[in-house]
Order: structure tokens, then C-alpha cells, then sequence
């Protein structure tokens, strides 16, 4: 009897590694789907009233419900460490494509749209979205300056259909840059207001310990300076190195894309060092990098290799978004107020505010209208939500994610199907006017 039990026993071990091991073999199947679902489906939804994102997240379901399926739904909020991270390499690399695409150089005047988002939106909308935090959502005064810091930034990752072209295409109208250059640099500018909510938590929780001139000093000031100083310096120096060394010995003479992983990781991690806004810094590196030499083709290899890591990583993230939906525990705290909310958020406060922002400025109605409708919420909501609940505890953690969750979702299917043919007529409406209309505000 003792000698079939063992033999029961190790039958049933086999049995366990086989089923492991076919569950890999599937996952790795899966995932080979889903990278050449990365290159091919751009190219098929060109022409439709769908977005990539639309189609990763109907991907991710799709494999919950199968009985076939190599992964579970998990909700983000009980993985928050993996959320942080995986989000926050998407978002970097998502910031240095942005940035080497942009063919504009920076001025005062020829970022105006860029400038009146971040001053004047951007504030609003964090505002605004705060106070549905806490009329609707019953959220205290922590917990809805997160959800509005978190909710407030145009995502870099899910924005590219409505961000201008690859370096030197000549696709850069100014419905393009000012959502491109605003994806780029809200990030950064909405860290401030994420680390204001992780004050006011803290000093909640030790009895009211004054955080303000701290948050003034650090948060603002020396994190701000620190990300663009490190970035514009770090930018310049890589700019060098790629295209001004003698005698052929240029990075660029190699024409390695994968260059620009290493940009971006070197310009994330040294401002982090330096305790500045690491989002910040890449996109102001890629800039800087640009302004060294601007008609290089090189740029245009390091903008290809940033933007397939993107779509890669941007697909993988998505589809398990779509399978923790599927799942259902990650809508567990849905409720009518969340519901409103999330309308709220879309069509009300957003398009209001960079409405309000774009006021005199220099662009058509229905540019203005475009400008201030289309900003995506995405990967970078999750990100700013994982790491704040890292750094304190928050009442309402629960509503906080349904609410993130949902924006996202609503965000990624509206924006999914309106931004083809919103965008094809404004490009008709575009090459309908004289050459001279068509002149970015120089």
C-alpha cells in the first residue's frame, strides 16, 4: 500500500508539472498573438471607428472567458507594486517617443496651446475632478485630490492617435502638437498635486502636522527644477554624444534604436536620484535631444524603437486590464454616483476647462473643440494611484479605483471611435484653407 500511494503521488505531481507546463506553452502562444497583433492591427484599424487600446482590452476578456485560458483577472488594486512598475515603464518610454516627434522648437509663443493646457486645465480639471470626489463619490479631502492629480493628465500611451507624426513626417497641425506636448509634460506637472494628496494623508493620520512649505519647497519647486534641469542638461549631453563626436564615433552611426531605451532609463533614473519629477525629465531629454540636431534620421530610428516597445508593453498591460474587467472584482464598487462621475469627468470638465484655457487663442472653433475634448485618460492614472497608495493609507481606496478604472475604460472606447473621423475632418477642413491659415502660431 505505502509503495502505490508513492506512485499515486508522483502521478499526480506529473500531472501537476504537465499542466503547468501546457499552461506555459499557451501563455507563450498568447503572447506571440499578441505581438503581431502589435504590428498588424494598426494597419487594419487605420481606416475604422476603433482604437488598439479598444481591441487589447476585448482581448484580455475574450481570454477570462475561454476555458482555455493561460490568465486570470486580477485586480489592480491587490497587485499595486506590479501596477506601479509596469505602468511607469510604459509611461517613460511613452514620453521619450513623444518627445523626439515633436519637430517644433520650444518657445514661448509657438507652445502657446501647450502652455494655457498645463497653466489653466490642467488646475481646473484637478479641481473639478476633486470636487466630484467629494460631492458625488463622498471621498474626503485626500483621497479626491488624488483622484483628481491621477485623472487630470492627457496619457501619453493612449494619445498617440491623436499625436502628431514621426520626426520630420510634416504631420504636426496644431490640434497634434498641443495634445502631443501636453501628454508630455502633464505628467510631470500633475505630480505635484499627487504628492499634495499623500501630504494631506499623511498629516491627516499624525494629527495635523503642517506639510504646506515642505510641499511648496520640495514638491514644487525642487522637483520641478531638478526634472527639467536634469533632463535639458542630460538631453543636450546625450545630444552630443549621438551626433557631434568626431570621426564617425557618434552613437548615430550605429543606427541602434534600442538607443532610446537606454535614453530614456538613464534620463528617468538619474533625476529620481536627484529626487526630481522623473516623467518630467525624459520628455524635456527627448526635446533637448531634438534641439541638438533637428533633421537627423537618426530620430526617426530611435522614435520607431520607442514607439514598438510602447505599443508592445502599452498591449500586454491592456489586455490584462481587459481581463481583470472580465473577471469582475475590478468593478466590485461600481455604483450610480461612480457612473456620473465618470461622465462628469469626459464631457463636462475636461472639454470645459481646456475650453476656458484656449480662449483668444489663435485656432479654429472646432480645433479648440478637438483640443479640449480629446484628452485620453490612461496607463498613467493607474500609475499615480499605485503610488500614492504606496506612500500613505487613504479612505475610499475601493472608490478611488473603480472610478480610475471606469474613466479609463469610457475614455478608451468614446475616444476609440470618434478620433478617426473627428480627426479625418479636421485634416479636410485643414487642406481646405489657404496655405497661410495652416502656420503654427510662430
Amino acid at each position: 500500500m505505502p509503495y502505490r500511494a508513492e506512485l499515486t503521488t508522483e502521478a499526480s505531481a506529473a500531472a501537476e508539472d504537465l499542466r503547468e507546463l501546457d499552461s506555459y506553452f499557451l501563455l507563450l502562444a498568447v503572447f506571440g498573438v499578441v505581438v503581431l497583433l502589435t504590428a498588424w492591427l494598426p494597419l487594419v484599424l487605420k481606416e475604422l471607428p476603433l482604437s488598439l487600446p479598444m481591441v487589447c482590452i476585448g482581448i484580455g476578456a475574450l481570454l477570462v472567458l475561454s476555458p482555455f485560458s493561460p490568465i486570470g483577472g486580477v485586480n489592480p488594486l491587490e497587485n499595486r507594486y506590479l501596477t506601479e512598475r509596469l505602468t511607469e515603464f510604459v509611461v517613460i518610454v511613452s514620453l521619450m517617443g513623444a518627445g523626439l516627434k515633436l519637430d517644433r522648437p520650444v518657445s514661448w509663443r509657438a507652445w502657446g496651446s501647450t502652455w494655457r493646457l498645463l497653466g489653466i486645465a490642467m488646475p481646473l480639471t484637478i479641481a473639478g475632478i476633486a470636487l466630484l470626489g467629494w460631492a458625488f463619490l463622498g471621498l474626503g479631502l485626500a483621497a479626491a485630490l488624488l483622484l483628481g492629480a491621477a485623472l487630470a493628465p492627457t496619457d501619453p500611451v493612449l494619445a498617440s492617435d491623436v499625436q502628431v507624426g514621426p520626426p520630420q513626417s510634416g504631420k504636426e497641425d496644431e490640434v497634434r502638437f498641443a495634445l502631443t506636448s501636453e501628454a508630455g509634460l502633464n505628467d510631470g506637472a500633475a505630480f505635484p498635486f499627487v504628492y499634495l494628496a499623500i501630504a494631506v494623508a499623511l498629516s491627516q493620520a499624525s494629527g495635523g502636522q503642517p506639510f504646506l512649505a515642505d510641499w511648496l519647497l520640495i514638491d514644487v519647486l525642487w522637483k520641478i527644477i531638478a526634472g527639467v534641469a536634469v533632463g535639458w542638461i542630460g538631453g543636450k549631453a546625450m545630444g552630443f554624444l549621438v551626433f557631434r563626436l568626431p570621426n564617425r564615433t557618434g552613437l548615430s552611426e550605429t543606427r541602434d534604436g534600442f538607443a532610446a531605451l537606454g535614453i530614456t532609463c538613464l534620463a528617468y533614473g538619474t533625476t529620481e536620484l536627484a529626487n526630481g519629477y522623473g516623467f518630467l525629465a525624459v520628455f524635456v531629454s527627448a526635446v533637448a535631444l531634438r534641439s541638438v540636431e533637428r533633421r537627423h534620421r537618426y530620430h526617426e530610428n530611435l522614435h520607431t524603437f520607442a514607439e514598438q516597445i510602447e505599443r508592445l508593453v502599452m498591449m500586454i498591460l491592456l489586455v490584462c486590464f481587459g481581463a481583470a474587467i472580465a473577471e469582475g472584482t475590478i468593478f466590485g464598487a461600481l455604483s450610480w454616483p461612480v457612473i456620473a462621475a465618470t461622465a462628469l469627468v469626459l464631457f463636462v470638465v475636461r472639454p470645459l476647462s481646456g475650453w476656458i484655457s484656449l480662449a483668444g487663442y489663435r485656432a479654429s472653433t472646432s480645433e479648440k473643440a478637438a483640443i479640449a475634448f480629446f484628452g485620453i485618460r490612461g496607463l498613467g492614472s493607474f500609475y499615480y494611484v499605485a503610488y500614492a497608495l504606496g506612500q500613505a493609507e487613504f479612505e475610499g481606496t475601493p472608490v478611488v479605483w473603480v472610478t480610475v478604472c471606469s474613466v479609463v475604460l469610457v475614455s478608451i472606447v468614446i475616444h476609440g471611435v470618434l478620433v478617426t473621423p473627428v480627426m479625418r475632418h479636421l485634416d479636410y477642413d485643414r487642406s481646405a484653407q489657404p496655405v497661410a491659415q495652416q502656420e503654427p502660431p510662430l
